[in-house]
């Protein structure tokens, strides 16, 4: 009797604790500043413009005061440390990439659990001892250098990396000899956007020139493509292709596996591009246009046969590999090698003298084995419903890696021998999670022009819909990029509470291809949102939760997306965590790489697409004495693709027109980028003050 009486003052003592009303805040004053655009004939304010300058003393002074405000509020939320105890308990475990082979060696990554930066490992032969061959954890002390880039020569000889410092897009390539482990002299600076690409004892690669101002606002025009040859310097690097006539252009260079052709992606955009190729077999030879437009997407997967072989969309939405004969590159000489099919062909590898190909089902894939005439032969039989990811093998080899993840799947590698179409298992993850106390679904819910979206929920299994499942709805919907299966540790914070993740798959994205990546775009944007609005209220009516313990949550594109729907429908949600978010959609064109992003956009200096993008850009929208859901807004400080801009002005825009008491923060990350290269103590830390911030303002109090 005792023990349950002790029970039932436990149970209501938690209760009490979850129904804390959050703490009231007193915001930093924002200065505001006289600043008027004429868009057309229509007067836009602008009076936290001078946030814009990152470099100013008065704009670091404001970040130190909004993340004094910010930090304050979350240090006081008694369950925040349990938080981040148990996300690094969860964290703690190796884990490897793909392996893949150049020359007789074989590479790999391995993760021993809490490193910041994987560590690249070399083995001479798959049965001898693995030897560390680059720890990028010990490329600065503070661990604000992280590994961006790297490939290995054909022959297995050499190692170029980038390098990246405060998780900029900026990088620098350094090049290591394998046998020896001797870092070279060689040092490449202003690279961005780029790949290494080898070819002999050196590699191309893409680069800008010097930035005369910050390195932060630089508008990045006059991409080019230069060819370095190991042990020279940078000044004698050769010229191989720019385009004078059009500044904001992107090149990316390429050599077939073989080392026969040069070829060159030209874009103004991040979907479609133009293609060039340079024939090596020919003395003396130029770049061949073989196609001149940015109406679809390109690329080469190898050269077979004479002829190059090409994954693209056109004249196939969800794509199919042709054949091009670059001697005879006019389009009624392609030939189809592998026809569109119902699934987006997503990835096409060359092993063994036969063709792999990823496909993608309703966002989850499915891989098929072919001849080299375009010939199934066999399927590649993934363990469940999930991702294959990084598929690697070689032309002439039997055996090739692959990857596998879902949501409470944690990455295993799979060694496969492409004779006998037989996988087992090579490097298997351990980490103390049981994966069949939780379930996965797929449903398909109506948005508002009653289009069908797919839309994957995760929770425990024998979840009670009783509407007070803390909920978690994550989206992105934008570029062609398509949301698939993945572990991530982080969300297990979530699911072990019995809440719920959901992430549907938006159109703006390129799970059903070509047509369902524009039916996200420009005038058509508002699609986007009614998907991920339309999402929402499925698991309210599905009862799985309600608005009063639903976050929504999305970065970069998706940080647009939170806060486009916050905006329009503040009401549905309860927390909102817009995180490096493009929130100002009249202006986002003006820095770093933001003019490439105008084909899913439009721009504002178009009167035609000004008139739309007014209508959803989440710091025009915000209206006076509205409540809003608590929002922890989340940023970097060195994010040189949305730039930190975006985020301060809407904050400071949001904390002004507020019209209730739910806190409305910013956490500024400094020494931090976009989001990649981040150490792993601040991603925990980061994403302990998330969890915390949506438990707290839900009321909800976690159990440990």
């Amino acid at each position: 009797m005792k023990r349950a009486y002790i029970y039932v003052i436990a149970a209501f003592m938690i209760a009490f604790q979850g129904c804390q009303q959050p703490v009231s805040v007193k915001y930093p004053e924002t200065k505001k500043v006289d600043v008027k655009d004429d868009y057309h004939g229509t007067i836009i304010e602008d009076p936290y413009r001078w946030l814009e300058d990152d470099k100013s003393e008065e704009t670091a002074k404001w970040v130190e005061e909004q993340n004094k405000v910010t930090f304050g509020y979350l240090e006081q939320i008694p369950f925040r440390e349990k938080i981040k105890n148990r996300l690094t308990e969860l964290w703690d475990y190796p884990k490897y990439s793909v392996t893949f082979k150049k020359g007789d060696r074989y590479f790999y990554f391995k993760n021993e659990g809490m490193q910041n930066q994987s560590v690249l490992y070399v083995q001479e032969s798959l049965d001898a001892e693995p030897r560390l061959l680059l720890d990028p954890n010990t490329l600065s002390e503070d661990g604000t250098v992280a590994l961006s880039n790297y490939s290995v020569s054909k022959d297995g000889k050499y190692l170029a990396y980038g390098i990246s410092r405060g998780g900029s897009d900026w990088n620098e390539i350094f090049v290591m000899e394998i046998e020896s482990e001797k870092k070279l002299d060689d040092h490449l600076k202003w690279i961005k956007f780029s790949g290494i690409s080898w070819k002999g004892d050196g590699f191309y690669y893409s680069r800008y020139d010097e930035p005369t101002g910050s390195e932060l606002s630089s508008k990045n025009e006059f991409h080019k493509v230069f060819y370095h040859e190991i042990n020279t310097p940078q000044d004698q690097d050769i010229l191989v292709f720019e385009n004078k006539d059009f500044p904001l252009r992107n090149f990316g260079a390429g050599v077939t596996d073989d080392e026969n052709f040069l070829i060159i992606y030209e874009s103004e955009s991040t979907s479609g591009n133009s293609l060039y190729v340079k024939d090596f077999r020919k003395p003396n030879s130029v770049f061949e246009p073989i196609v001149e437009n940015f109406d679809n997407d390109y690329s080469v997967i190898d050269h077979y046969d004479g002829k190059l072989l090409v994954l693209t969309n056109y004249d196939a939405p969800k794509y199919h590999l042709i054949e091009i004969d670059p001697s005879n590159k006019d389009k009624a000489n392609w030939k189809v090698i592998i026809p569109e099919q119902n699934e987006v062909l997503e990835g096409v590898t060359l092993v063994g003298g036969k063709i792999v190909t990823k496909y993608m089902k309703d966002a989850y894939s499915q891989a098929f084995i072919y001849d080299m005439t375009g010939n199934k032969i066999a399927d590649l039989n993934l363990p469940g419903i999930g991702t294959l990811a990084g598929f690697s093998g070689q032309k002439d080899d039997d055996i090739a890696f692959y990857g596998f993840t879902s949501f409470v799947y944690p990455s295993t590698i799979y060694k496969f021998d492409i004779s006998t179409n037989e996988s087992e298992v090579y490097r298997a993850p351990e980490i103390d999670i049981d994966p069949t106390a939780y379930e996965t679904q797929q449903v398909f819910y109506e948005s508002a022009d009653g289009t069908k979206i797919p839309m994957f929920i995760v929770h425990k299994r024998n979840l009670r819909r009783n509407g007070e499942n803390p909920t978690l709805l994550y989206g992105y919907g934008g570029f062609n990029a398509s949301l698939t299966p993945g572990f991530s540790a982080t969300r297990l914070i979530l699911l072990e509470q019995g809440g719920v993740f959901a992430m549907p798959n938006l159109r703006g994205g390129g799970e059903y291809g070509k047509e369902w990546h524009e039916a996200g775009t420009k005038e058509r944007k508002q699609n986007v949102f009614d998907d991920f609005i339309a999402a929402a209220e499925y698991l309210i009516e599905a009862n799985y939760t309600s608005p009063d313990y639903l976050a929504i949550q999305g970065g970069s594109n998706g940080g647009l997306l939170v806060g486009a729907v916050m905006t329009q429908r503040p009401e549905l949600f309860k927390v909102a965590l817009p995180a490096v978010g493009v929130l100002d959609m009249l202006r986002y064109h003006l820095f770093t790489i933001g003019w490439a992003w105008a084909t899913d956009y439009g721009r504002s200096d178009v009167p035609e697409e000004f008139e739309y993008l007014i209508k959803y850009s989440p710091l025009h929208n915000l209206k006076f004495g509205t409540c809003y859901p608590a929002t922890l807004v989340t940023t970097a400080d060195h994010d040189d693709r949305v730039v930190p801009a975006h985020s301060f002005k809407f904050i400071a825009t949001l904390q002004e027109h507020k019209g209730c008491s739910n806190p409305t923060l910013i956490r500024i990350e400094t020494k931090a980028g976009h989001g990649a290269g981040k150490p792993t103590s601040k991603v925990i830390e980061e994403y302990a003050d998330i969890y915390s911030f949506i438990f707290y303002n839900m009321r909800f109090t976690p159990v440990y």
